[in-house]
């Protein structure tokens, strides 16, 4: 009953441009007629005494304006920063980074990537990457165009430490956890283990570039 009423509200917001307008669609000329004063015939409106719509008071019809106007610009610009959308991706692991962008821009999925690979002096080295933290924090413009490596060894650190979306269980029998600051489910990297944890699913991926890459998708379920 609550979800009905709040998207009966997000119609009435979008459907009439000010509050007056909202009020006017439930006067009658009838009510016209008999009050002879339009401001009167608003303020029964707004108390409930007329008209036979919902009742909304200025400041609510006002914070769910705001609302869906933040919303309606928030999937534009969602629409606009996808940086791998056009792109024509034949590397394999930037092809996975593309499936996962827009899952990860709007926070229905948390992927945390392992990469395993050599420097320079040939010595073997690997990290944890928050994808969606990346997302956030830098242009991958660039990496989706092939104009920039998506990780440089020598000058970047991928070590295991807290982000915006998890917090690090490096003390832990079963070996390295990440935690989920959304739902706090665990999210277990062990390969040995039978699951990553729930919501969670764990894909290998062969790359020329790596390696061994596999990347941890956590499906995040806010609570309604």
């Amino acid at each position: 009953m609550e979800e009905e009423v709040a998207t009966g509200s997000d119609n009435i917001v979008t459907e009439f441009n000010t509050y007056e307008d909202f009020l006017d669609s439930q006067i009658t000329s009838h009510d016209l007629y008999y009050l002879e004063d339009e401001e009167l015939a608003r303020q029964l409106v707004e108390l409930g005494y007329r008209g036979s719509g919902e009742v909304l008071k200025r400041e609510e019809f006002e914070a769910r304006k705001q609302a869906a106007e933040a919303n309606r610009l928030s999937k534009r610009s969602q629409q606009k920063t996808l940086a791998s959308s056009g792109k024509e991706l034949k590397n394999p692991f930037l092809r996975a980074l593309a499936q996962r962008e827009e899952a990860n821009r709007s926070g229905k999925m948390t992927t945390i990537i392992f990469i395993r690979d050599k420097n320079a002096k040939g010595q073997e080295i690997s990290g944890y990457i928050d994808y969606a933290h990346r997302l956030k924090t830098e242009d991958f413009e660039p990496y989706f165009t092939g104009r920039r490596s998506f990780f440089n060894w020598e000058t970047q650190t991928s070590t295991s430490n807290p982000t915006p979306n998890y917090q690090v269980i490096a003390e832990n029998a079963t070996g390295l956890l990440f935690k989920n600051k959304r739902d706090r489910k665990i999210l277990t990297v062990d390969p040995k283990e039978p699951s990553p944890g729930d919501n969670s699913t764990r894909t290998p991926l062969d790359c020329p570039q790596y390696t061994q890459v596999v990347f941890y998708d956590h499906i995040t379920r806010r609570k309604t």
